[in-house]
C-alpha cells in the first residue's frame, strides 16, 4: 500500500478496501440494523439499506468479505445506473429525415454552478457536423423543435 491508501479493514461493523467502506450502523427508524456503503472520498453514502441481525436478535450480522464484495458491486451498480441517468439528462437526441438523408440532431448540456450552458449540434449520417449553435440549457428538444431548426437553414433559435 502507497501513503495516500489505507490499510483493508475487516472488522464486524467496518469493513473496507482501498476504494469502498461498508459500515454498520443503527437503524434510527426502528430496532433494525443498516449498512451505507462509501466510495473513498464521497462525504455521502452511495448506497443505504437493511442489515440482518445476528443470531441473538439484537446486534448485527457481522460483515464479512462474501457480504462485502456484495455490497460493492450493488453500489457500483447504482453509482453507475445514477451516472446514465445524468448523462440521459444532460444529453438528449432526436433523428430525422430530410430531403432523403438523415440528419441527428443532438442537445448538450454542461452544467456549471455559475450558469449551465448548452449547445444545440445537426451531424448527417456519416457524423459530418451540418451546424452547431448555443441555445438555453432549457432549450426543450424535441422532433417538432428539431425541424424547425434545421428548417430555419440552422439559424440559432430564439430565447
Amino acid at each position: 500500500m502507497t501513503q495516500d491508501t489505507q490499510d483493508p479493514i475487516h472488522e464486524d461493523r467496518v469493513w473496507s478496501d482501498e476504494r469502498w467502506t461498508a459500515r454498520v450502523i443503527k437503524n434510527e427508524d426502528d430496532d433494525g440494523w443498516a449498512v451505507a456503503m462509501y466510495l473513498d472520498g464521497e462525504p455521502e453514502p452511495a448506497l443505504v439499506g437493511p442489515w440482518t441481525m445476528g443470531r441473538d436478535k439484537k446486534n448485527p450480522k457481522p460483515l464479512d468479505v462474501n457480504a462485502f464484495n456484495t455490497l460493492v458491486k450493488t453500489a457500483s451498480e447504482v453509482i453507475r445506473r445514477t451516472e446514465q441517468q445524468r448523462h440521459a439528462e444532460l444529453n438528449k437526441s432526436v433523428n430525422l429525415v430530410v430531403d432523403d438523408r438523415r440528419v441527428r440532431v443532438a442537445l448538450a448540456i454542461v452544467p456549471d454552478e455559475e450558469g449551465a450552458t448548452a449547445t444545440l449540434r445537426a451531424t448527417d449520417e456519416y457524423g459530418e457536423e451540418l451546424a452547431r449553435v448555443p441555445v438555453p440549457p432549457t432549450f426543450k428538444l424535441n422532433t417538432a423543435s428539431a425541424e424547425a431548426w434545421v428548417a430555419s437553414g440552422f439559424e440559432r433559435p430564439a430565447r
